[in-house]
């Protein structure tokens, strides 16, 4: 047979290769694995109940009433925090596969002994969105599914809260249990606490913070819980949750959902300029928490760096504003000066430091500049988005509004 003619033998496919072209052929969605979504769910239903348990911290003995509460508690708290997250991640789910778009089910993150028991739940888009509109819809269908939810939770907890004097069956509280007994409601601000007897470690209040959803729904009923107890109630907790991870996940920056819904309504360049604005805002609010909280304690200890607080702070804005701006300092010099200036200004005035400073941000920054990002990755098609997605949008970042704190959890 003459060369031209000759067959040339097929090199066989490797199973890589067929992955590929599986995952490559449109339409084709890989197979779940159910058992491992089952068993992470499951994990994270224990965790969160364990946690939700000592959160509570009614477990006055450990006989079987103690036990009974302890399991009530955590059960209250872990299953309306997982049907929260659950919602979310499935609103996203569900818009993904409307738009044809290979996605995975949701994978729940337990987090056993430590915080509130998870970090939450996430699902695996498989492949690049295509356009804008299918964009915004995956972007703007978990928090908007999610915070029904949590309004639903919220209101719940609200409707079935018990009296004041259920703060009686707490250990501890001594100085809040006096008070109720004598008064049959909550103080005004959280009473002192009793000099501690030596050897005692010093008694702390964690305050969670205010945001104007929750500040509004109480403000319609009676003997709500101050921010600094409103912990032991399960199921009021899990709300004030949800809506805080609502608005997280609303930050409008990188690949969060806020990152996507802003992309969608402004365009790259848009986004590129808000998305920095709001990490620059976060700095601020993180490097005066950071000369309030963590500066004292380095000059109570004496760190060699304590006389240098400024020095340290200019430091670490430097090292976030690197990542920012691509290490281009014509950017980096002016939004740093500016920074400082503001810290400065802000930390002159102690009753605005003291309402916006919140060290934390300076945390989250960090997941946002180095794993979330600051910007959004290009979308192939990009057309304008409807009135109804437009009107969507705008409802998404009241939401936002409504459930952010700029200062979510506090030590006193």
């Amino acid at each position: 047979m003459p060369d031209s003619q000759q067959e040339t033998p097929a090199l066989p496919v490797t199973d890589a290769e067929r992955v590929e072209q599986l995952l490559s052929t449109p339409g084709y969605f890989p197979p779940d694995r159910y058992w491992l979504h089952i068993l992470l769910f499951l994990a994270t239903l224990a965790s969160t109940v364990f946690s939700g348990g000592q959160w509570a911290n009614r477990m006055l003995a450990y006989d079987m009433e103690g036990t009974a509460a302890f399991i009530e508690d955590g059960l209250i708290f872990g299953v309306s925090l997982l049907l929260f997250l659950t919602v979310h991640e499935f609103g996203h789910y569900f818009a993904a596969r409307y738009h044809g778009i290979r996605t995975s089910l949701p994978y729940y993150i337990p987090l056993p002994l430590i915080g509130i028991g998870t970090l939450g739940a996430v699902i695996r888009i498989r492949q690049p969105i295509p356009n804008m509109n299918s964009l915004f819809d995956v972007g703007v269908a978990g928090p908007v599914a999610g915070f029904v939810i949590a309004c639903v939770v919220l209101f719940g907890a609200l409707v079935t809260l018990p009296s004041p004097e259920y703060m009686m069956d707490l250990p501890g509280h001594d100085e809040m249990k006096d008070y109720i007994a004598e008064h049959g409601r909550f103080p005004d601000s959280a009473p002192a606490p009793a000099a501690p007897v030596e050897g005692e470690v010093e008694a702390v209040n964690i305050v969670v913070g205010q945001t104007l959803l929750y500040w509004a729904a109480t403000s319609l009923f009676d003997d709500i819980p101050p921010m600094y107890e409103m912990y032991h109630y399960p199921a009021l907790f899990a709300a004030w949750l949800a809506l805080f991870f609502t608005a997280l996940n609303l930050l409008p920056v990188g690949q969060l959902d806020g990152g996507h819904i802003l992309y969608a309504l402004v365009g790259r360049r848009w986004h590129r300029i808000l998305a920095r604005g709001f990490v620059l805002a976060l700095l601020l609010s993180g490097g005066v928490g950071f000369m309030f909280d963590a500066a004292p304690g380095m000059d109570e200890f004496r760190i060699w760096l304590g006389p240098y607080n400024w020095v340290a702070l200019t430091a670490i804005y430097y090292l976030y504003l690197l990542r920012v701006f691509d290490a281009n300092h014509g950017q980096i010099a002016p939004a740093l000066l500016g920074l400082m200036l503001a810290t400065v200004l802000v930390s002159l005035a102690e009753p605005l430091a003291t309402a916006i400073g919140h060290s934390g941000w300076l945390v989250w920054c960090l997941l946002i500049v180095f794993l979330i990002k600051v910007d959004h990755p290009p979308i192939a098609q990009t057309q304008p988005l409807s009135r109804g997605r437009i009107l969507l949008g705008v409802i998404s970042m009241i939401i936002f509004v409504l459930c952010f704190s700029i200062q979510p959890i506090t030590v006193m």
